[in-house]
């Protein structure tokens, strides 16, 4: 429909009307009443070259996409000021200053090297400490120790070669290397290799299997003998990193990294008989057969433990001797070549359970379950009762009815990797201490008298 306008040949008015393109209609004035004829025009097409409509149309688009482009950049902008902005705000001026040393580091190495192919040394840093730097400072303090042992096969000795780590430490003028018992135990024809491929005759001047430890003399020239420094382990938390190197599977001075997984773990070695290696540090490090001797070092290079063991077919399960075990035996096992003052209560026992908790109506499922007491020994004779009775829990046969010790000087005894722990890390023959046990479910304090342990007998 379109609209016309008609005016009136009688009166002059002027009416809008509406119609048909090329429609013809007969008027009757409003307001003369007067006839009349209005003819409503054609519409002409007006089309746009195709041309200037896909211009008009790119024109609009770019229109759009700027507009985006606009919002897009403000919204970022105000991103940006609230988390990248809080976030430069959070830094130190020392840190600051030394992004913008290394900016103009940067752009000084551009300057002076444009056209040339840039080439960059990275080096590994934690905090303040160079990895790279610990290894070079301490890589010659570090020792392979390699001999013969044997053993009787059905018609004649067979021999074989051993071959583990140690480090040099100095005792009161006196220069040593310290390893594994495991490492030189029944082992003849030692030899102590440096980092710079010399080797020299060693020979084991101390040992103690209880805690896996020995030193042994080396005849080498001084200027060979680079002493590290051993630090207590009291301040050692789960979490802080720490350094193995070693010569894993004849890989010598070799250096891996890792934390501490957890502290005051205990492990079995054969050659202690039947007694746990107590206050054992547990790491995630990678350990090898040949890392055993090596140090374990703090980031600043100091030693903090030896490494003793692996769990077979595990990923990330390393042991290590804490250190303040090797400074408690040193003098020891230089001076009198063992080290006789383990302590001992003379029991044996299970950690408790919910499952153990539940079958004897113990009402605590936290401590260790006495199973035996060793007649003459220290527990024995502080009154400590073993078990009288076994019974079947989840298929295994625990000897049930003895005290359960639940902590040791008001020290909470979670388990018994924790009561052996605490004992070695601080206590000694003759010690008079306070075990607190459950019997009868009833809370007691027992004084005690901490015994010594009796030397290894292997059957």
């Amino acid at each position: 429909m379109i609209e016309q306008n008609f005016k009136c040949p009688n009166c002059g008015k002027i009416i809008t009307l509406s119609g048909k393109p090329e429609e013809e209609k007969v008027v009757n004035c409003p307001y003369c009443s007067s006839n009349g004829k209005v003819s409503f025009p054609k519409l002409e097409s007006k089309e746009m070259p195709v041309s200037q409509l896909s211009s008009q149309l790119s024109k609009r688009n770019s229109q759009i996409k700027l507009l985006l482009t606009l919002v897009f950049i403000v919204v970022i902008f105000i991103a940006g000021f609230l988390s990248g902005g809080s976030f430069i705000y959070g830094l130190s001026s020392s840190e600051i200053d030394d992004l913008q040393y290394q900016i103009d580091h940067l752009q000084k190495g551009e300057d002076s090297n444009s056209g040339n192919t840039d080439v960059y040394n990275i080096t590994y840093y934690y905090n303040d400490t160079s990895l790279s730097n610990i290894y070079k400072e301490v890589k010659d303090s570090i020792v392979v120790i390699s001999g013969v042992a044997s053993y009787q096969s059905f018609f004649r000795t067979r021999y074989y070669e051993v071959q583990g780590s140690g480090f040099i430490y100095e005792f009161i003028d006196e220069i040593v290397v310290i390893t594994n018992n495991h490492v030189v135990s029944d082992v003849s024809d030692i030899v102590v290799t440096f980092s710079n491929g010399n080797s020299y005759s060693g020979e084991v001047i101390g040992s103690d299997a209880y805690s896996d430890l020995a030193v042994l003399s080396v005849e080498a020239p001084s200027e060979e003998l680079n002493p590290l420094e051993i630090i207590s382990s009291t301040n050692l938390e789960v979490g802080d990193p720490v350094i193995a190197i070693g010569s894993p599977m004849g890989l010598d001075s070799t250096m891996t990294t890792g934390i501490v997984s957890q502290i005051g773990r205990t492990i079995e070695e054969s050659l202690a008989g039947s007694f746990p290696i107590a206050n054992i540090i547990q790491t995630n490090v990678a350990i090898n057969p040949g890392n055993s001797g090596g140090p374990l070092l703090n980031y600043q290079g100091e030693v903090v433990g030896i490494t003793t063991a692996i769990v077979e077919d595990s990923e990330g399960l390393g042991f290590a001797i804490p250190s303040n075990t090797i400074l408690r035996e040193i003098e020891s096992l230089i001076e009198t070549g063992s080290y006789d003052q383990h302590p001992w209560l003379g029991i044996s026992g299970i950690d408790m359970s919910y499952s153990i908790a539940k079958a004897i109506d113990a009402n605590v499922t936290y401590g260790w379950l006495i199973a035996s007491v060793t007649s003459g020994g220290a527990a024995y004779k502080a009154g400590l009762q073993g078990g009288n009775q076994q019974i079947k829990i989840n298929e295994n046969w625990v000897n049930t009815g003895g005290d359960i010790i639940i902590a040791v000087d008001g020290t909470r005894v979670i388990n018994g990797d924790a009561l052996m722990s605490y004992l070695q890390e601080y206590t000694c023959p003759g010690k008079n201490i306070i075990v607190t046990i459950i019997r009868e479910n009833q809370i007691i304090d027992v004084p005690f008298v901490v015994g010594i342990r009796p030397p290894i007998t292997y059957t």
